[in-house]
């Protein structure tokens, strides 16, 4: 996989795509963004900010305020990687976000999902 390319990726042009992946299995928005919170420590007004200037990944990643200290809790297979064994850590971040919609969208009560 080409991650230069993944990394340059809006985050503005992905994020329709994990709201809809949990709207058609009946969650919701607000769950989608709690997600993104919980992980990177944003809140909805700096996510909007994200969203508006269509910050790549590589910089959604780098100016997140904390990355949360339970991300290390995240495991599993994602896009047939083990998301806690993947080196690069910009990709690890963005398999974790991936990880996290995907729980949330097979139903994982919201709880689990952010490692309570």
């Amino acid at each position: 996989m080409d991650n230069s390319r993944v990394f340059k990726m809006s985050f503005a042009g992905v994020y329709p795509h994990y709201i809809n992946k949990a709207e058609k299995k009946g969650r919701t928005k607000a769950e989608v963004d709690e997600i993104i919170f919980w992980l990177t420590g944003y809140n909805a007004q700096t996510l909007q900010h994200h969203i508006e200037k269509k910050t790549d990944f590589e910089n959604f990643f780098a100016q997140a305020p904390q990355l949360n200290p339970n991300v290390s809790k995240i495991t599993g297979v994602i896009c047939g990687y083990r998301v806690e064994e993947i080196e690069d850590k910009l990709m690890q971040k963005i398999r974790y976000l991936d990880k996290l919609i995907d729980e949330l969208a097979k139903g994982k009560p919201m709880e689990k999902i952010l490692r309570k």
